[in-house]
């Protein structure tokens, strides 16, 4: 039995080994100020700290933990599946089963590849269009994150803006030529880039309901622009939905806003919090990923059984049982109806964004449906809001720039628990 030390302690201790003192930038708490909080255990709806305290959490390791932590299913599956062998490097049956799992349950899904994490998923997707389409460029859009790959970190959310980094180190000109942006919810940007470099962009990707610089909302029409453009200019649409895949519906954001991607990036909840991620496609775009193409794409742990067991139980469950998004969506429209009553009560500029399970709390009179609007909203009331929380026992993402996620765990009292804390926070900070 480990003899735990306290956060401060072993943050001190972790800057000795770990750059930063941690293995994510944003646990480093440098958003919000003061010492990252290291956990001991998690159970259900709740946290548990070295410290002894008990957090009601609202990250759900960035939205996995749908059904709560150590899901008792989950932490038998992967007990039992251990004992067979942690890893094989080799097929199994398991592998074919979650695929065809998620074909069953995500729409526009002919073939899956898993892969091992979001940023995987997400680069390899980029390369297959890449390589489908003949052509280098893409799109994304400023604000949001798909993981740390050199193409990516072009104006992306999330942890880069929580650093205000706005030029990464050691990403080549090269790569950042080849990756144009566009400013959230805007259509005539993308209309305006794809007519600058015509027949040059092999794709777009997005958030299809952004969370990397707090949760915010495709406006109408935005996404079926996309699609349009998409279509008629033989460029790849790729969903980023490593937060959103079998988050919203049990067939994600394609499901949920009634539109179809050429390929889907998805992570985290597919492996119920274990190191997962896959992407999916038609067939005609999949093929050409190896040993069908020459689109190289590889990994040891690809399929990996205690992942692949620990997710397919998951999966399994959110497709047999309906009714936990619909209970999802009502916790968390109870919790934004809160949170706006409190909040109006305190008299402070606020919005708040919210979608299925997803929701965020901006400071700002302003709407946030971009990353400049994220970016313009009152951060240093936020890491405030953020600490008076803590103190009263909610965990909140350590960033204004992150979605909250809920889970089913959670009760009434725990929500009515958070919006008291919400409103006595709000009492104190302003």
């Amino acid at each position: 039995m480990y003899q735990y030390e306290s956060s401060k302690t072993l943050f001190e201790r972790a800057q000795q080994s770990i750059p930063g003192g941690v293995n994510s930038p944003v646990r480093a708490f440098k958003s919000v100020g003061g010492t990252p909080v290291f956990m001991e255990k998690a159970k259900g709806a709740y946290l548990y700290d070295v410290d002894g305290n008990q957090y009601v959490d609202y990250i759900a390791s960035w939205g996995p933990m749908i059904m709560g932590h150590a899901y008792e299913p989950v932490v038998k599956a992967i007990q039992a599946k251990a004992e067979d062998s942690t890893s094989f490097g080799a097929p199994t049956q398991l592998e074919i089963e979650m695929a065809e799992l998620i074909k069953s349950m995500a729409p526009n899904v002919d073939m899956v590849r898993m892969v091992n994490s979001g940023t995987e998923a997400c680069m390899s997707a980029l390369r297959l269009a890449r390589g489908y389409t003949g052509k280098n460029k893409f799109i994304k859009f400023e604000g949001c994150y798909h993981g740390h790959a050199d193409a990516f970190l072009v104006k992306a959310g999330s942890g880069l803006a929580t650093f205000n980094i706005q030029t990464v180190p050691g990403i080549t000109a090269g790569a950042a030529n080849d990756t144009l942006t566009a400013p959230y919810n805007n259509l005539d940007a993308v209309k305006q880039l794809v007519a600058e470099h015509k027949n040059e962009i092999a794709a777009i990707i997005i958030e299809p309901v952004a969370g990397n610089m707090g949760c915010i909302l495709p406006e109408p029409g935005f996404l079926e622009g996309l699609r349009t453009i998409c279509t008629a200019e033989n460029i790849v649409l790729i969903f980023d939905e490593v937060m959103t895949g079998f988050r919203l519906a049990a067939g994600g954001a394609q499901q949920k806003l009634n539109i179809q991607a050429d390929l889907i990036c998805y992570g985290k909840v597919i492996g119920a919090g274990m190191p997962v991620g896959a992407f999916a496609g038609k067939k005609d775009i999949m093929q050409y990923i190896a040993p069908l193409g020459n689109v190289y794409q590889a990994g040891t742990l690809s399929g990996n059984p205690l992942a692949m067991i620990a997710g397919y139980t998951l999966l399994k469950e959110l497709k047999e049982n309906h009714a936990i998004y619909t209970e999802l969506e009502q916790k968390t429209v109870y919790l934004r109806n809160g949170l706006d009553r409190v909040c109006k009560e305190a008299g402070i500029p606020y919005t708040i964004n919210q979608l299925g399970s997803m929701i965020s709390l901006h400071f700002a009179e302003h709407a946030v449906t971009d990353f400049v609007s994220a970016s313009a909203t009152n951060i240093e009331r936020f890491k405030q809001f953020f600490h008076a929380m803590l103190k009263r026992g909610i965990y909140l993402p350590p960033s204004a720039f992150e979605s909250w996620f809920l889970n089913h765990a959670l009760t009434r009292d725990d929500l009515d628990k958070t919006i008291a804390a919400a409103a006595d926070s709000l009492k104190e900070i302003i």
